[in-house]
């Protein structure tokens, strides 16, 4: 079975992404997969500096949280990132994130890598009826994922309006996540 690392970019730690992210969890260590599950937020990941020494060096020159952070990404199988909508696009948490892994993208050279065959996967939710947000979010995340040299599973990603809290979450809901989860290879 696969390692699954499920990361969590919403800063509120018992809101509706980590109760989505919970039933997610239940059904993939149902299925035999293990499963790891963080918070951006419990990282101290400092923002990028725009130096571009990674560019040179293939890695940050900051050492922070996301040593760690990059370590048990690179232990993973799987990937699965989940961000509530923030005025339209990733939290705050998820974008320093992405900007620190500038030392990983293949967009220059040299730069680091991770170890191949990662999956990637994603969730969106807002709390608005348009889905356009999440699907925004859907798409940067499909971006990140290409630049990293993680591939995109078939049943790529999961998303949920009318998301505002933990409540709102509902059986129907809870059906599409174990689906999902299903779905993961």
């Amino acid at each position: 079975m696969k390692r699954v690392l499920i990361v969590n970019s919403s800063p509120r730690p018992q809101g509706a992404t980590q109760a989505i992210l919970s039933s997610m969890q239940v059904e993939l260590e149902a299925a035999g997969h293990t499963c790891k599950v963080v918070r951006l937020s419990d990282y101290d990941i400092g923002y990028c500096l725009g130096c571009k020494t990674c560019y040179k060096a293939a890695r940050c020159i900051q050492r922070d949280g996301m040593d760690a952070l990059i370590e048990i990404i690179a232990r993973a199988d799987v990937l699965v990132f989940a961000s509530p909508s923030y005025w339209g696009d990733v939290t705050g948490q998820m974008k320093v994130f992405i900007d620190r892994c500038t030392p990983w993208c293949n967009t220059h050279t040299p730069h680091a890598s991770l170890p191949g065959g990662k999956h990637g996967y994603a969730i969106a939710l807002r709390t608005g009826p348009n889905p356009g947000e999440c699907l925004h979010i859907i798409d940067s995340m499909r971006h990140f994922y290409g630049h990293m040299g993680i591939v995109c599973g078939e049943n790529f990603a999961l998303h949920f309006c009318g998301i505002t809290n933990a409540a709102d979450i509902s059986d129907a809901h809870i059906g599409e996540i174990r689906l999902f989860a299903r779905s993961i290879t």
